[in-house]
């Protein structure tokens, strides 16, 4: 029997790519941005979510969602960075490469052991998404910094242990 595509998280996930899309659009930091952005944060707690509670997970709905999430940072990264530019220190953004050296360095190692993408839904991997959601939030408060200070400290956590379970396991984590 064909698995079906068009499933409820599926469709949800479709839904994040649309808004991802839409944001492309939308002045940074308006009222519209914001309702786009929060609904694609919904969306991506809910597909997944979804499809363990109807047992409609797969191997593609997991990929549309890590084709999604990426989409939507880099996304997110075009659009807020020019306002993130004038507000993060110099050493944050030091910080910031290093942990893209690291993440980047996971997804090469995972590609190279199993012979295709990779991107595990960690329990830190889900910190550090909801760290990097929470910036465009927390960035003009007077703590926005500090936060993401903390926010980069989870993603090296997160990418420094994907690294090291694509090197040391001999089969793909589940």
């Amino acid at each position: 029997m064909k698995k079906q595509i068009f499933t409820v998280p599926n469709c949800i996930s479709f839904l994040r790519l649309m808004g991802t899309l839409t944001l492309v659009f939308l002045e940074p930091m308006s009222l519209a941005f914001y309702i786009v952005y929060s609904i694609t944060g919904v969306t991506d707690v809910l597909d997944g979510f979804i499809a363990r509670l109807t047992h409609t997970t797969s191997k593609f709905g997991a990929k549309l969602d890590s084709t999604a999430d990426i989409l939507f940072y880099s996304v997110m990264g075009l659009k807020i960075m020019p306002v993130l530019i004038k507000v993060i220190p110099w050493q944050l953004w030091v910080y910031v490469g290093v942990v893209v050296i690291i993440r980047l360095a996971a997804y090469t190692v995972g590609a190279i052991r199993y012979r295709q993408f990779v991107s595990l839904h960690t329990i830190l991997n889900k910190l550090t998404g909801l760290g990097v959601f929470g910036i465009p939030y927390m960035i003009k408060q007077s703590f926005g910094i500090v936060y993401c200070w903390v926010a980069c400290t989870v993603a090296f956590a997160a990418s420094t242990w994907e690294l090291i379970l694509h090197c040391t396991r001999s089969k793909l984590p589940s």
